[in-house]
């Protein structure tokens, strides 16, 4: 088996330093090319589980280790989580007023490309480039003159979580309920863009509450998450059951 991707080993993870633990004893694998759901009832720590791989400065790891691609990044800070190829799209995108999504954009895909080496791109290269990836999301160009997420509806603000994951081609997709807020024609939108243009050989963490958004994201595995652990893995099937029974049996 080739080196995994994303390696969890008994992970133990609080809320700054709070004493009850959001994660208790988390493991998780997951090599390159996989789809990896995650669903349970509110509470159970998905969200924080996203939160916490990406490096959000609210979490501290107690015990545990995050390995992605062979390294230890949990002293890494968000930012550097980024540059290493961890992308995080948020359930609940944050408004920036004052600043263009052009502008936005512009400046994370060349901090990425600097950090590769790579060369950064000009407004106006970089304004072509973003003419040919905004269809692909369903996106008009009038909306790169507009703020970040300021009065977008929710599809749109998951529209444009989508886009920037497409401008910066990371290696793990973390995605936290794409699917909230969001109605069937716009999901079939974003699934097609996240399975059109992830990268080769990159994974998916989803966390959804809802089968339907699986009929155009097959996964590789489902898992259950209950009180900070996983409690069952799967198939797709497993989704199809709790869409059925709901989580009592788990």
């Amino acid at each position: 088996m080739s080196e995994s991707l994303l390696s969890i080993k008994n992970l133990e993870a609080t809320i700054n330093d709070q004493e009850t633990p959001i994660l208790k004893n988390f493991s998780l694998e997951i090599q390159p090319n996989e789809i990896h759901v995650i669903m349970g009832p509110n509470g159970s720590g998905k969200s924080s589980l996203s939160k916490i791989i990406a490096g959000h400065p609210e979490y501290k790891s107690q015990k545990g280790e995050i390995f992605f691609q062979g390294n230890n990044i949990l002293d890494l800070s968000p930012e550097e989580r980024s540059f290493e190829g961890i992308f995080l799209g948020f359930q609940y995108p944050l408004e920036i007023p004052g600043v263009s999504n052009q502008d936005f954009l512009l400046e994370i895909y060349n901090a990425h490309a600097r950090k590769k080496g790579l060369p950064e791109l000009d407004p106006i290269s970089f304004f072509a480039k973003l003419q040919e990836k905004l269809p692909l999301v369903g996106m008009e160009m009038d909306f790169l003159k507009r703020n970040i997420n300021e009065g977008f509806s929710g599809g749109e603000k998951k529209r444009n979580e989508i886009l920037q994951m497409i401008l910066l081609e990371p290696q793990l997709i973390i995605l936290d309920e794409i699917d909230s807020g969001v109605d069937v024609d716009s999901m079939i939108v974003l699934a097609q863009a996240i399975q059109k243009e992830r990268p080769k050989n990159s994974s998916i963490l989803l966390i959804t509450h809802y089968n339907r958004v699986l009929e155009y994201l097959s996964p590789t595995y489902v898992h259950v998450m209950r009180k900070g652990q996983l409690v069952k893995t799967g198939s797709w099937d497993l989704a199809k059951e709790i869409e059925l029974h709901g989580f009592q049996a788990y």
